[in-house]
């Protein structure tokens, strides 16, 4: 490289591989969406979207018939005109290698569209179409085949032309949908199909023959250093571009060098990717605050660096950023000085890493990059590097999981047994208990974890380490993710009950309608039955605490439950009221968990045990062929599920689950039943409970059919509304609302009940069951509140 009259060598390549380009993939995935959708789109709501163009078309053509024939010849001129002016400026400028990619687009896509079922297809003018225009440079508008070139060669040739041809270039072909509009024409929907795979066929092109991006300029960065006073004499590439910069060594003089980092425009586009994903991923307190542009980024790199460096923290010192050609951005630094911390280092050295970490934490900067790479030892002084993902004033959590951090780092330098230890003497058992907590996968970062070998093994001896040196109970993991794994599931199966039940839904006008001509006596039967289900749940919990608490007052509990589950998802804010409700009447923590949860335990039975008694009696007195698959289709998913269970069962991760956590709380529950079994009048007092809310929520839903004049049996009912709960529970919103309703909605439909009577009937029932107990139940919870029993 010969830089202002002096030749200057660079050793290594400097070529970015295809699969770090991440600008040209990203621009290839996009245009795949485009053309999916836009397929997608002509095949299912291609009249729909026509007849909105008709519409607009007659708003925005207020163009006389003579103006629109000028200003579509005038914008045919220039379409025919485009290719022809790129072509020219390739060849002037000997770009011979961008003109056989340019070439090669045009040609891919033309034949992409002229393909058909009998071969090749020549291009066929549409001059008889109604409204179009008969001039011959019109036609070349709505060909797809034109319009297809035209996308692919402005792909291919965009990146290297200047600014402003680039955005005039684009903004002219994009005129083409409004262009239609405001001359009256619907856009042609093979057009649009062209648009899309030009765009497609131009970026894979692209994509193999590369953009300027490509080309880094090492020629302003030898200048920038110089006007540092910096002669760089030759570089040597330490690290190709990739997700990270082009790492380089700068030689600036006999024994002297910098270390130059380049950004360009795909690690820029990796770096919008990377934020957009913590953005939807982590909670605003775990992760470090988006930066507005990749400059941005790289100067608050160097920022920290100085910070840090004002700390004698810093294992190197930064010199200058500064922007270069092609979007490029150059940050220099001097080299690294120590040796990266290793398994050599003896315990002090360790003890003093912590100690340099706690120094950084009190001037309220957290590192977020702790590999043992970016730890440095000089004469047993502790010095960190990297400084990308280190923030000033961060958050207590960011503190937290820089020691998780450096818990792993050490852990695979020094074992389990050292790490740990050091860590609680200079951070306190607490402090590693909490650190400890973000030893998981999503909470430490991919490149601390792939900087250790077999992360996932360290991490659980890490956390068992932990156990047995603190001799803490368990160690919850952290969650740092916006949306757990669950939620998003209960998500899907709320949208899907919601999609089957929607043209139910819809009819929720008729409620007020056939409300006025309901019979009430039905409803007050309901109300009645629905209250049942009350004393129900309160004998079942006091036979499950062997009568040991005021019956009356843990009645008037399982009101205000109604509450306290209803506002809270899954119904967890229940089983907390009543574990709260027996603690404060006499009964220990530990009792008041397990009178619970063999509660539920028991629940869980009785209501599978009724579900399968009132299916089967439901498949003899009701046609059930209906909504029953058929036997091969039940044969069938036994099966699969069965080698589903089979394939799962040779997997390590899920032996050791059934093992450690289902197998002893499972041991725990048959314990508690086994001597439940022991006393009959306790076990049918408990039972009768359970069945009694089972069949008491079906009793209020059947009575809220009769009373707007269905007529369907109690089994059908009972069978709906257990199969419709059970369904709903899955449901993450409080007290299942929308799930609930349209799974019962769904259920009766089945069953052969009216929309026009199974709407209302299941909104009167959640009335009675839902929304009076809740608002009953919040003043009885605020007077159990006054006097101290909860």
């Amino acid at each position: 490289m010969r830089v202002d009259g002096r030749e200057i060598p660079v050793s290594g390549s400097l070529l970015q591989p295809r699969i770090r380009r991440t600008s040209d993939i990203l621009r290839v995935v996009l245009s795949a969406l485009l053309v999916a959708l836009v397929v997608a789109g002509s095949l299912i709501t291609r009249p729909r979207w026509e007849a909105l163009e008709r519409s607009v078309s007659d708003i925005l053509g207020i163009l006389t018939p003579e103006q629109s024939n000028i200003v579509y010849l005038l914008y045919s001129v220039a379409i025919c005109a485009l290719p022809f002016a790129i072509l020219v400026r390739l060849i002037f400028r000997w770009q011979w290698k961008l003109l056989a990619g340019y070439l090669t687009a045009g040609l891919l896509a033309v034949l992409a569209l002229s393909i058909t079922g009998t071969g090749i297809s020549a291009p066929q003018w549409h001059l008889a179409v109604p409204r179009q225009l008969d001039t011959f440079l019109s036609q070349f508008l709505d060909d797809p085949r034109w319009i297809a070139m035209l996308a692919a060669v402005l792909t291919v040739a965009s990146p290297w032309l200047p600014a402003s041809w680039r955005r005039w270039w684009w903004a002219l072909l994009g005129a083409f949908v409004p262009l239609h509009l405001f001359v009256s024409l619907v856009v042609p929907s093979r057009a649009m199909f062209g648009l899309a795979v030009g765009w497609f066929v131009g970026a894979v092109i692209a994509l193999l023959v590369g953009t300027p991006a490509l080309e880094v300029p090492l020629d302003a960065a030898v200048r920038v250093l110089a006007g540092r006073g910096y002669t760089v004499t030759g570089f040597t590439v330490i690290r190709p571009a990739g997700p990270g910069p082009l790492l380089l060594s700068a030689e600036t003089g006999p024994h002297h060098r910098l270390v130059v980092e380049m950004y360009g425009q795909n690690q820029r586009s990796w770096g919008m990717l990377r934020q957009l994903r913590r953005w939807l991923t982590f909670r605003s307190s775990e992760r470090p605050a988006a930066f507005a542009s990749m400059r941005r980024a790289v100067e608050h790199r160097a920022l920290m660096g100085i910070a840090i460096g004002d700390l004698g923290l810093a294992s190197n010192k930064p010199l200058t950023v500064a922007a270069l050609d092609r979007g490029w951005t150059l940050y220099a630094h001097t080299a690294l000085r120590g040796s990266p911390l290793a398994a050599t280092d003896n315990a002090i050295v360790l003890a003093n890493v912590w100690r340099a970490l706690q120094n950084m934490h009190r001037s309220q900067i957290s590192h977020g990059d702790l590999r043992a790479e970016e730890i440095r030892i000089v004469d047993g002084r502790v010095l960190f590097g990297g400084f990308m993902w280190a923030e000033f004033g961060a958050f207590e959590s960011r503190f937290s999981a820089d020691a998780a951090q450096l818990l792993l780092t050490t852990g695979a330098l020094f074992g389990a047994d050292t790490a740990v230890r050091v860590a609680i003497q200079m951070l306190g058992e607490q402090a590693v208990v909490d650190a400890s907590r973000r030893l998981t996968k999503s909470a430490i970062s991919a490149p601390v974890r792939k900087s250790v070998p077999e992360a996932g093994a360290l991490m659980k001896a890490m956390r068992e380490e932990v156990v047995h040196q603190t001799d803490a109970d368990r160690i919850e993991s952290a969650r740092i993710t916006r949306f757990s794994r669950n939620q998003i599931v209960q998500l899907v199966l709320l949208i899907g009950l919601v999609y089957v039940a929607y043209p139910y839904i819809s009819q929720v006008p008729t409620f007020i309608t056939e409300l006025r001509s309901a019979n009430w006596w039905w409803g007050l039967l309901g109300l009645a039955v629905s209250a049942g289900t009350y004393l129900g749940a309160a004998m079942a919990l006091w036979g499950c605490t062997s009568e040991s608490v005021n019956f009356p007052r843990l009645l008037l509990a399982q009101v205000a439950n109604t509450f306290a589950a209803t506002t809270t998802p899954a119904g967890v804010g229940g089983l907390a009221l009543n574990v709260r409700f027996l603690q404060r009447n006499g009964l220990g923590a530990v009792r008041a968990t397990a009178a619970v949860a063999l509660q539920q335990a028991v629940q869980v039975i009785t209501h599978v045990v009724l579900l399968v008694f009132f299916s089967v009696a439901a498949g003899v007195s009701a046609n059930l062929a209906h909504i029953v698959p058929s036997a091969t289709v039940l044969y069938l998913a036994a099966g699969a599920l069965l080698g589903v269970v089979g394939a799962a069962m040779f997997i390590p991760t899920v032996r050791r689950w059934l093992r450690t956590e289902v197998r002893p709380q499972l041991a725990e529950v048959v314990h508690e039943l086994r001597d439940l079994s022991r006393s009959p009048s306790r076990l049918a007092m408990i039972v009768g409970g359970c069945a009694a809310i089972t069949l008491g929520a079906a009793g209020a839903l059947w009575a809220s059919i009769e009373a707007f004049g269905g007529s369907t049996t109690f089994v059908t009912v009972t069978v709906v509304t257990m199969i419709g709960g059970t369904l709903a529970s899955a449901a993450p919103t409080p007290g299942g609302v929308g799930a609930v309703e349209a799974a019962l909605i769904g259920g009766l439909a089945a069953f052969g009940v009216p929309a026009g009577i199974g709407v209302p009937a299941v909104l009167l029932y959640r009335v009675l069951t839902c929304w009076l107990p809740v608002f009953c139940g919040w003043f009885i919870m605020r007077w159990l509140t006054s006097k101290e029993m909860i």
